[in-house]
């Protein structure tokens, strides 16, 4: 499992958990747009140093965020294009938020050509969003979002679209727990527990087992995150 960062010290505490269970959890290492004013060049060091260890398998959560807005906009492109830069030269993919900022995301992402992969985490938009980051390179990471009958399903009709070596499960926990789990749990809380019926929903959309989408996303994932598999 690979456990997301989206700030300094995030990062540094799922570099820790990773480091406690070498082999089983891997790391993310970012500033969310979110946190993006926070990243001055200071703190833009110390991400770097987090980025190299061995257990961080990705820069982010990073990219662009203006449904919130909670940093300013200027700030969220100035470390969204710091970290791209800063997956080049390390050499690791990047991990990808973006939230009502399409066109200005994929301009960014386009700005920085071939020298970055990653996964556009958490696919919540329509077709022509979808066909741009498979036209990017991207890896589409797929949330309980598609279990969400007033949100996400629109879903449904696009994931037969993405190939499967480009095609990731994700949880986002603690957040988006599936809407139709059944019986519902007593917390709201998502956990990594719930991913097979993420998986369970985006392979009956495929018109494919959930053992054969099991193997396909973990081959995908461990393909863009450079994890090898067991011996």
């Amino acid at each position: 499992m690979v456990v997301t960062g989206s700030s300094l010290a995030s990062s540094a505490a799922a570099l820790e958990l990773a480091r406690a269970h070498r082999g089983t959890l891997f790391a993310t290492a970012g500033v969310h747009p979110h946190h993006a004013a926070e990243l001055d060049a200071g703190r833009a060091a110390q991400l770097e140093e987090l980025v190299r260890h061995n257990e961080v398998v990705a820069v982010g959560e990073c990219g662009l965020d203006y449904f919130r807005d909670f940093a300013p906009r200027a700030a969220q492109r100035a470390a969204f294009h710091q970290q791209l830069e800063l997956a080049r030269r390390v050499g690791k993919p990047v991990f990808l938020h973006q939230r009502d900022a399409h066109a200005d995301f994929a301009a960014i992402l386009r700005e920085h050509a071939a020298r970055w992969r990653g996964v556009a985490h958490c696919l919540t938009g329509g077709a022509d969003e979808l066909e741009c980051y498979l036209e990017l390179g991207l890896a589409i990471g797929i949330t309980g979002w598609i279990c969400d009958e007033r949100r996400g399903a629109h879903l449904a009709v696009l994931m037969p679209r993405v190939p499967a070596p480009r095609l990731l499960l994700e949880t986002d926990g603690p957040y988006l727990l599936p809407r139709d789990l059944r019986p519902k749990p007593a917390s709201r809380r998502n956990e990594p527990a719930y991913l097979p019926h993420v998986a369970a929903a985006v392979a009956r959309t495929r018109g494919e087992s959930l053992g054969s989408l099991a193997l396909s996303s973990t081959a995908a994932a461990r393909a863009l995150f450079g994890i090898a598999a067991p011996a």
